[in-house]
């Protein structure tokens, strides 16, 4: 509930604001595009050489953690800890509307952007830890399709769901307020939160991580319709033109966020949803079927055997040159942004179970994932093998950008489900922004469940002019270079999250592995149960 005395917009704002955290976070931001602006090679060298470290020497980092994220929230979907709910309340939104707003908040727009291109590149590339099947050969399809399946369908969406976990969890049980830095009450306490300078901290470069994110991702759906329009028509135009497509964006995002969760985000989820089952489901009958279902169960067989091979190969032979390219990068992508998918899990998560959580953040997620990057992917490297298109050709000379203008471009009646494809991305992503647009707005009023509309507004033009101009300055690299850095706090930040998570739950349901007389560090007992000079049990420590 707003903390407005209905004195005027303005006093509203002011009234409802978290200062530091607003004033730091926006000026962060605004400080990266100013000094890009004015200095832009200094500042890419900078920025550059920053995440290249990082790259080099934690990259090994990245893997375990994410790793040990899948581990935890498959124990909590099966274990007895998933039984613990987030509060009292039933649940405020159908499985299927909180499924499908989960799902469009988090990945679902680069999901569809790299469904028909990630496939194809591996194809032509194979992943160095298939290092005996050749490039571009009949091997090296199952294997393509297997490698774009890890990189979307189950690990990314770890972080997410963890910090969603850590923060709704607090939220609904503790009366923590609604920001990302309440994983910390189980060590500080939900009554000093608020105030704590670590938690402002963490507040702090969650907002730029979430405006650097986004931005930037806003920036590549608005350079795959201007590279689209110049593949597709040979339309040229220039900055003004790239000025109006994100401008456009922004305006539409930015209504949906101002009408709220219920009436903007959820209806919008839902389209979502019923758009990407269709566009699925046309692709398949009218591609090559019977071949993408054959090599869609291959692939996923692949992917079931090779997991854990996959989720650790750093290939230290190159240097993990691949592997940062590939998979460290897709886990340090998500990682930086789970502040405000995060956030607006826990936001939509009230009246939920710790299992349901889990469940949806991983599992619904993969099992619709799975299926796009089988069809598309399957579709896309058969049209290439069999010489019925020549995708990578474009790929290679204009970018990705352009994988689904030439893929649908290839099949019968394509010129229709690429208008689906577009408008998709589209929805997807404004989805994304609404649902961050929320979240920031949510961290720098202190934990507003419903932040005020001018709050919103504000937030959601801070997106698009942040976008705009590093679209033309050509920052967008840099900006996302950055928020790749910021990955590596929030892996920690969601480490805490698990270790005050499961700090909590034991102390609901007790010890799960051994019983409570078990001494783990302390004192030792006699032979004939009496107590050592040396130690106690674990229950006198």
């Amino acid at each position: 509930m707003s903390r407005s005395d209905g004195s005027g917009p303005v006093a509203a704002f002011v009234d409802e604001v978290e200062p530091v955290v607003f004033a730091f976070g926006a000026g962060l931001t605004l400080l990266f595009v100013v000094l890009f602006a004015l200095a832009p090679q200094t500042a890419a060298d900078l920025v550059s050489g920053a995440n290249g470290f990082v790259l080099a020497h934690f990259n090994w980092a990245f893997l375990i953690v994410m790793l040990f994220f899948v581990a935890f929230l498959f124990f909590l979907i099966l274990g007895p800890w998933g039984n613990l709910r987030f509060g009292d309340d039933p649940p405020e939104y159908s499985f299927v509307s909180y499924f499908t707003m989960m799902y469009s908040a988090g990945l679902a727009a680069g999901i569809v952007f790299w469904g028909p291109a990630e496939a194809l590149l591996h194809y032509a590339t194979v992943p160095p830890l298939y290092g005996g099947v050749a490039d571009a050969s009949a091997a090296a399809m199952p294997i393509a399709v297997q490698y774009s399946m890890f990189h979307w369908a189950l690990t990314q969406w770890s972080c997410f769901t963890v910090m969603g976990l850590g923060i709704g969890y607090y939220v609904y049980n503790h009366g923590a307020p609604l920001r990302v830095s309440s994983v910390l009450t189980p060590f500080i306490g939900a009554e000093n939160v608020a105030d704590s300078y670590w938690a402002k901290l963490i507040d702090i470069v969650a907002v730029f991580a979430t405006l650097g994110g986004v931005s930037t991702s806003l920036g590549f759906i608005g350079s795959q319709f201007l590279t689209g329009l110049r593949f597709q028509w040979g339309i040229q135009v220039g900055d003004v033109g790239t000025v109006v497509v994100i401008t456009t964006m922004t305006v539409v995002f930015t209504l949906s966020v101002v009408l709220g969760v219920d009436k903007g985000i959820r209806r919008l989820s839902n389209f979502n949803m019923g758009l990407f089952a269709v566009l699925l489901v046309a692709t398949l009958v009218i591609g090559p079927t019977w071949f993408v279902l054959q090599l869609g169960t291959d692939a996923l067989g692949g992917f079931v055997t090779d997991f854990v091979a996959m989720s650790l190969f750093i290939d230290t032979a190159s240097n993990g040159e691949w592997a940062n390219a590939w998979t460290v990068f897709y886990w340090a992508w998500p990682l930086a942004w789970s502040p405000f998918a995060g956030l607006f899990i826990a936001r939509i998560s009230r009246g939920r179970s710790v299992r349901e959580v889990a469940f949806t953040g991983i599992g619904a997620t993969g099992i619709a994932t799975t299926p796009w990057f089988i069809v598309l992917g399957g579709t896309g490297v058969w049209l290439q093998h069999s010489g019925g298109a020549n995708l990578l050709g474009p790929i290679n000379r204009l970018g990705e950008s352009v994988s689904g203008y030439v893929l649908y471009g290839a099949l019968p009646g394509g010129m229709f489900l690429l208008a689906g494809f577009l408008v998709l991305v589209t929805t997807f992503f404004i989805t994304s922004a609404d649902s961050s647009t929320l979240a920031v707005s949510m961290m720098t009023t202190g934990g507003e469940e419903h932040p005020s509309t001018v709050i919103r507004v504000f937030w959601g033009l801070m997106l698009g002019a942040v976008a705009s101009v590093l679209m033309v300055i050509g920052g967008v690299d840099a900006l996302q270079s950055a928020a790749i850095i910021t990955g590596g706090p929030f892996a920690i930040v969601c480490l805490v999250a698990v270790v005050g998570l499961a700090k909590s739950f034991r102390e609901q349901y007790g010890n799960l592995l051994f019983q409570e007389e078990t001494v783990i560090f302390g004192r030792d007992r006699s032979a004939d149960g009496t107590t050592s000079d040396q130690g106690t049990t674990e229950n006198d420590d």
